[in-house]
């Protein structure tokens, strides 16, 4: 017997918007979020080739915008086109070397902030806007453990750490100017997960569970959030970190 997908969950006739869809999170949320019925709107300065060929082959419908979204014009461009209900917005950096031994930090603070600060908060003001002019929506950020205990590990840099900390403010800000007008914004708080940003990390061993997470297992708490199922969550960060923070 094939049990039907709650409503609540389904994103059938919605369309939904997924940054950093060529590879980790966001290419894991772009395919829990094709198998809830979602069309989807991939986002990635990399070939998203990969993960369109598999939501199709999955029988979904997904379409390909890719560029820098540190680009105002590009980013302006995603909601030119149909009504977006959702964004899943997985997109940022984590820059490898200690920021010590980093000759050019002062440049990389910048581009740091730009890329995980500035453009989630203009990527969400934006959507809001088109949201709210269509009818509301849901919005997904993507904050991390360290922007709650400053780091996993010594090794996690004070820059990550930083851009981490203002995603989670930036979440209630954008919240309680977002939701009177229908748009509802939370986030994830991920710990440690296996994607190329974090190749070389070795944090396995010093974590609760033993190991790092998967992609999917923060792909579908981000895809609950972008579902009618979170109809009644605006400002919250939840914690997927396999119980290596608890805490407020």
């Amino acid at each position: 017997m094939t049990i039907p997908l709650p409503a609540a969950l389904s994103m059938e006739g919605k369309r939904a918007l997924v940054t950093g869809a060529a590879s980790g999170i966001g290419r894991a949320t772009a395919l829990v979020l094709a198998q809830l019925g979602a069309e989807l709107l991939l986002c990635d300065r990399a070939p998203m080739n990969a993960t369109c060929d598999e939501i199709q082959a999955g029988g979904g419908k997904c379409a390909m915008a890719q560029g820098d979204l540190t680009d105002d014009a590009f980013m302006g461009s995603l909601f030119a086109g149909g009504r977006i209900h959702a964004v899943a917005h997985c997109a940022g950096i984590l820059e490898g070397r200690p920021w010590t031994e980093d000759q050019g930090w002062h440049a990389r603070f910048h581009r740091v902030m730009d890329v995980n600060v500035r453009v989630p908060l203009q990527l969400a003001a934006l959507a809001t806007d088109h949201m709210a002019a269509h009818g509301g929506g849901h919005i997904a950020l993507v904050g991390s453990v360290a922007g709650k205990t400053g780091g996993t590990s010594l090794t996690t840099p004070p820059d990550y750490s930083a851009s981490k900390g203002a995603v989670h403010a930036l979440v209630k800000w954008l919240s309680r100017n977002a939701v009177g007008r229908g748009v509802l914004i939370n986030a994830v708080a991920p710990g440690p997960v296996e994607t190329p940003m974090t190749r070389g990390f070795n944090l396995g061993p010093t974590l609760p569970m033993g190991r790092i997470g998967r992609p999917e297992e923060l792909a579908w708490p981000i895809a609950f959030l972008c579902t009618s199922a979170a109809s009644y969550l605006s400002g919250a960060i939840l914690d997927v970190n396999g119980g290596a923070f608890v805490g407020p």
